[in-house]
């Protein structure tokens, strides 16, 4: 069975919080850069990677696999519309690792017929991130994603704060994938980092 670098898995939205993220000690980090500015997300890839290399930390590019794939990334995390023009076939030849969103029984197809790294599920419980189609999916779904895809490592994302954490890895996830609870919080990005590592106390492998 392959092991993800760590439970905590924080997604950031810029280089900059990254940067932030890894120096507090994160090991396990993706960035999601929400803009087809092609030389911007490629900047900020360039960027994220520099400072994950240099703290020994693991970067997930989010959607931009061919950008990811040209500056190196370790890992690409793939949403379902991405998965229809992706050459995912180039993305394990290059041995980079793959993770794929999922929210129902059909995109869990979908996502193991392209020999995923990991499979995310959400929202577990109801988040304000951003308007979502679907249910919160509750302990009970993650409990059967991970019994459905092992030994396939199950990240569960959404609505996830400290107090809800662990509750997550006893129902079968090998990662929490967080943002708000890190980079929205009232306290600084150092501070919530320390505080997600005391909950989960878990150790890196990258």
């Amino acid at each position: 069975m392959t092991h993800l670098p760590d439970s905590f898995y924080p997604i950031a939205s810029s280089a900059d919080e990254v940067a932030q993220a890894v120096k507090a000690g994160a090991c396990f980090i993706q960035l999601r850069a929400k803009t087809e500015d092609k030389n911007f997300v490629r900047h900020e890839v360039r960027k994220a990677l520099e400072v994950s290399r240099v703290y020994q930390a693991c970067l997930v590019v989010n959607d931009h696999w061919e950008i990811a794939l040209d500056e190196g990334a370790p890992y690409i995390h793939l949403g379902q519309e991405d998965l229809l023009s992706a050459d995912y076939k180039a993305i394990h030849r290059q041995g980079v690792k793959l993770g794929v969103s999922t929210h129902d029984h059909h995109e869990l197809s979908s996502a193991q017929k392209v020999d995923p790294h990991y499979i995310a599920l959400g929202p577990v419980w109801e988040t304000t991130l951003k308007v979502m189609p679907w249910q919160p999916q509750g302990l009970k779904r993650v409990r059967e994603w991970a019994s459905l895809i092992a030994p396939i490592p199950l990240v569960a994302i959404g609505g996830v704060t400290t107090e809800r954490s662990l509750s997550c890895l006893k129902a079968g996830a090998e990662a929490v994938a967080v943002v708000s609870d890190v980079f929205r919080h009232t306290a600084s990005i150092e501070q919530r980092v320390k505080a997600w590592q005391e909950a989960l106390r878990d150790s890196c492998s990258c």
